[in-house]
């Protein structure tokens, strides 16, 4: 681990804290965060598309609160206990806010990924650069 390296935890904290101005009165959507060596790459949000009917937007709902954020944020931190063995990867955090019960909810979805090209040279140092995966059956 490099000397200057900063936990994944600190950095999803930092991902909400950016995105925070965003997330406050968004109703529903995925945040989502890609991961390449324990390092945040790319970050966002995915709003929920708005409803449009005969040409004109709907009623705009109420959505988090600055608290609810604050909670989401302590959420995506926790949750990344569940992250196992991966280093490559996407975390999507999706979101949605009931207004009528003043209420949110959230769920996560972890996606790792993995790159064979650089298996070759890495786990079978002696291997052909020209095997494919076929070649394992």
């Amino acid at each position: 681990m490099e000397k200057n390296a900063v936990s994944l935890a600190r950095q999803v904290d930092f991902v909400f804290r950016q995105l925070e101005g965003e997330l406050t009165n968004a109703t529903a959507g995925t945040v989502l965060i890609q991961i390449r060596n324990n390092a945040v790459g790319k970050f966002g949000v995915r709003h929920h598309p708005i409803e449009c009917k005969n040409g004109n937007i709907g009623n705009v709902d109420k959505g988090m609160s600055a608290s609810q954020v604050a909670a989401f944020r302590q959420l995506a931190i926790d949750a990344l206990q569940y992250r196992k063995e991966w280093t490559h990867g996407e975390i999507l955090y999706d979101f949605s806010v009931r207004p009528n019960r003043d209420s949110w909810s959230a769920s996560v979805l972890y996606e790792s990924n993995y790159n064979m090209s650089t298996w070759n040279s890495r786990y079978m140092p002696n291997a052909r650069a020209h095997y494919s995966i076929r070649d394992y059956h």
